[in-house]
């Protein structure tokens, strides 16, 4: 079992910069990959960053390639999204998440067995 944790979300004029944290509890958390979800009002939710295990491999979307970062501290059980140059369309909730299975990198919902209850972000024009 896995619990996770997000926090950092918050309000912040568009160009401005977050950083949301997850903290996870439970099974070793270098033993899985991890990821960031984001579910904007009246949208689905949407794969945003992957990392693996490691950390050393990661993967994001179009939408914020090249703005966000997406990193962990294993030795802290703590996964990060620093999120830069924020545009009003990257308002939604932010989730964590994490999958069962052993995957390298888990990039869709339907690989991620835990998630956290999500963090707010609004970006102001």
């Amino acid at each position: 079992q896995v619990h996770l944790v997000e926090s950092g979300g918050g309000l912040v004029q568009a160009g401005g910069s977050l950083r949301l944290s997850c903290t996870a509890s439970g099974r070793t958390f270098s033993s899985y990959a991890m990821g960031w979800f984001r579910a904007a009002p009246g949208k689905e939710r949407e794969f945003v960053a992957g990392t693996s295990r490691s950390g050393g491999v990661a993967y994001y979307a179009d939408s914020v390639k090249g703005r966000f970062i997406i990193s962990r501290d294993n030795a802290e059980n703590t996964a990060y999204l620093q999120m830069n140059s924020l545009k009003p369309e990257d308002t939604a909730v932010y989730y964590c998440a994490a999958p069962l299975s052993s995957f390298t990198l888990a990039t869709t919902v339907r690989q991620m067995d835990f998630w956290g209850k999500g963090t707010l972000v609004t970006v102001s024009s």
